[in-house]
């Protein structure tokens, strides 16, 4: 039997209390978000190594420390919470920051899309990774949790601490700097 014929409609929350003592729970969990935080930290390091080595990171913190996961909030908000702070561990003593090519991140296919659906996608994405480097830090974020990491305004929220409105807004807005200071228009949905 699969990890994935076990665990096939169990939510998250009960995934992660049952990943305290059952590995192939850890293992479904891996794979329900392996590709998320993958992008999240290439989206941040532009190097594909460096996104592998902190995703890897990010996934034995989250192992180490399951039993801290209460189930507050969503499990891919406590994930992206740890991959955060992993980030920031990566770059502390690097100075700032580089610049983003987000290029990469992008590439990674999208398998519940159909293939016109997720070609289009890519080809709206990629007008996106040059333009994101010249909005607020706080609206790309916003923007690369929600497009990249695919998490809803709701778990951004949750991240970055901030209300559903709040996130639709820097979203928005983000989107409008992009518009307007690169002719960029993002004609994708956003739900």
């Amino acid at each position: 039997m699969t990890v994935h014929a076990r665990y096939p409609s169990m939510d998250d929350a009960s995934l992660a209390y049952e990943a305290r003592t059952d590995p192939q729970a850890f293992a479904e969990l891996y794979r329900r978000h392996v590709r998320s935080i993958y992008r999240y930290h290439l989206a941040h390091t532009g190097n594909v190594k460096d996104a592998e080595d902190l995703t890897s990171q990010t996934f034995m913190a989250a192992l180490e420390g399951i039993r801290s996961f209460r189930g507050t909030g969503p499990y891919i908000t406590w994930l992206i919470g740890i991959a955060s702070r992993k980030r920031a561990l990566f770059f502390r003593g690097r100075g700032n920051e580089p610049e983003i090519p987000l290029d990469a991140a992008l590439h990674i296919p999208t398998s519940s899309l159909p293939t016109d659906k997720a070609a289009a996608r890519r080809l709206q994405i990629d007008r996106l990774i040059g333009a994101l480097q010249t909005i607020s830090q706080d609206r790309a974020e916003a923007i690369i949790l929600c497009f990249c990491s695919e998490l809803s305004a709701a778990e951004a929220g949750l991240v970055l601490g901030k209300s559903e409105a709040a996130i639709r807004m820097l979203i928005s807005r983000g989107l409008h700097d992009l518009r307007t200071r690169t002719s960029f228009a993002l004609e994708m949905d956003y739900e």
